[in-house]
């Protein structure tokens, strides 16, 4: 093996190792319920992920508005949080429409 592939793999599974490192703990707060009683499913997600930009942007200023809904129900929540952040941001509102050339 060359010292130059060698190296790369190094820096590869470093960077890996680095990355993995920086991913967010359990969430100790995820299938219980808040204060109302009520736990954040798949179309609250939709709607948090599609107003995620001004949330993000207010909660900035405030400590009442927060970017991400803790008590949630888990996978189906994280689902429809990321599809309606990807409609909002490139997939949908803001994306980008592409010329077809003839």
């Amino acid at each position: 093996m060359n010292k130059t592939l060698t190296l790369g793999i190094l820096f590869a599974f470093t960077l890996m190792l680095l990355s993995a490192s920086c991913a967010p703990g359990p969430n100790d707060a995820e299938k219980t319920a808040d204060k109302e009683g009520s736990i954040a499913g798949f179309w609250k997600g939709l709607w948090h992920g599609l107003i995620s930009p001004v949330t993000f942007i207010i909660s900035i200023f405030t400590k009442d508005i927060r970017f991400y809904e803790v008590h949630n129900n888990g996978s189906w929540y994280n689902l429809g949080f990321v599809i309606g952040a990807g409609l909002f941001l490139s997939g949908g509102i803001l994306g980008r429409k592409t010329k077809k050339k003839n």
